[in-house]
């Protein structure tokens, strides 16, 4: 495989870890720039309305009954699809994602994500009230796998 091939073959991968750095990032280095510049617009308005970043510090400093206090929930219930599709929308934009039904580990993991700030609020494991940041973190694994399981499924029992 030549460099030029290697490259080109990165670029979606790199395109979609920089939307999970910024969702908006990737759809900017993919040249797509209103849409960029409005992923980035929605992402900050809805960190500002749900007070994201101060829930972020009070879990990581393991204040878990203050971040679920400071949290918008109305507006935090956003955040999960608009972060998993500029994902899927910098990594698809980006020549990634041509296999049929590769959008489903994205989907599902916007919505076992959105399930999991549902419940953070009075969901224990193992005794453990892990709050609107931990939670819904650990509910992206059922859904990726999911996501993954059914995109299997789909293609391998796929008609013509």
């Amino acid at each position: 495989m030549t460099l030029k091939e290697t490259i080109s073959k990165d670029q979606p991968i790199e395109k979609l870890f920089w939307s999970i750095a910024l969702p908006g990032f990737g759809q900017i280095l993919n040249g797509k720039l209103i849409k960029g510049i409005v992923f980035i617009f929605l992402e900050f308005l809805i960190n500002i309305q749900s007070n994201f970043n101060k829930v972020i510090i009070l879990s990581f400093l393991g204040e878990i009954h203050s971040a679920i206090h400071q949290t918008n929930y109305q507006w935090l219930m956003f955040y999960p699809c608009l972060y998993m599709f500029a994902i899927w929308d910098a990594y698809r934009d980006a020549g990634g994602g041509k296999s049929p039904y590769s959008f489903l580990p994205f989907a599902f993991s916007a919505y076992s994500v959105t399930v999991g700030l549902i419940y953070s609020s009075r969901l224990t494991l193992f005794g453990v009230l892990l709050g609107p940041i931990w939670l819904p973190m650990l509910f992206l694994i059922p859904g990726l796998v999911i996501g993954f399981l059914l995109q299997w499924i789909l293609n391998r029992t796929r008609f013509g």
